[in-house]
Formats: structure tokens, sequence, C-alpha cells
């Protein structure tokens, strides 16, 4: 017990500056008087909302007039969609089912409102045995040979 102090204190640890500290004004001219090397960086952009600058290469997209879209289904295939589904007494949530895919996508394509995938489209063409894509769009489709 002889060696215990209670005037003495012990510290198992000290924290250095903080990162706010370290980079605050005073800290920088502290270590410069004390001929420390510092170093100091410029951010570009740093701490300002720089995301609506105009540049040059907005100001061409800008004048560039062309109109960019995605291509949707066109009406027809549609139509042939809604002749195929009825033909085989089926819902759009049965013909959905069927292909699994969900109902709406089967709305979509019947109005015309999808962007044609070439899976979906193989699927619905096989559910209803017309073809969709190509020049013969509502023709019977036939079957392949089956391979031996």
């Amino acid at each position: 017990m002889a060696e215990s102090d209670w005037d003495s204190v012990t510290v198992l640890r000290k924290k250095g500056p903080s990162s706010a500290q370290a980079k605050s004004k005073q800290a920088i001219t502290a270590a410069q008087r004390r001929g420390e090397e510092v170093e100091t960086t410029k951010k570009w952009a740093a701490g300002q909302n720089k995301q609506h600058v105009v540049t040059k290469n907005t100001a061409k997209l800008d004048r560039e007039t062309e109109e960019l879209h995605h291509h949707r289904v066109p009406l027809e295939v549609g139509r042939v969609i809604q002749q195929g589904r009825s033909n085989k007494g089926l819902t759009q949530k049965d013909l959905a089912t069927k292909i699994n895919e969900k109902p709406q996508v089967i709305a979509d394509y019947e109005t015309g409102k999808a962007i044609p995938n070439n899976q979906v489209m193989g699927k619905i063409e096989r559910a209803i045995g017309l073809k969709l894509r190509g020049r013969e769009i509502g023709q019977p489709l036939e079957p392949k040979p089956k391979k031996k």
C-alpha cells in the first residue's frame, strides 16, 4: 500500500489533437512557429455547390436538337398479343403466370408502353403461338424441329 500515492496521477493514454483541431488556423500557425513542416492543399470545389455550373459541354448539349428516347412496343404488336391471348382464352394474369412475368408487364406490352425486351417477346410468342417480331407480325409461329 505504500506504493500508491494519492497525489500522483497516472495517465494511460493521451489523445492527440482531433482532425478538426489540427486543421484550425491556430494549430497551423503554432506548427509553423515551431518550425514544423506544414503541407496545405486546395481541394477543387470543396465546400461549394458546383454541380450546377455551366460548362462548355453543357452549353453544347443544350444546343443539341436531337431528342433521345427509348423505342416502345408498336400498338400493332399489342393488338396481336390481345388477340392471341383471347384466342387461347387467357387473361393478362394467366398469360403473365404462364411466362413467369408480372401482369403489369403484359398490360404494358398490350398498351404499347413497354420497352421491347427480346426475352419477354419470345416468351409471349411461344405462349400465344403468334409471331411478334420481324416482318410477319401476327402470323402463326412454326414450332422448331426437336433435336435428336
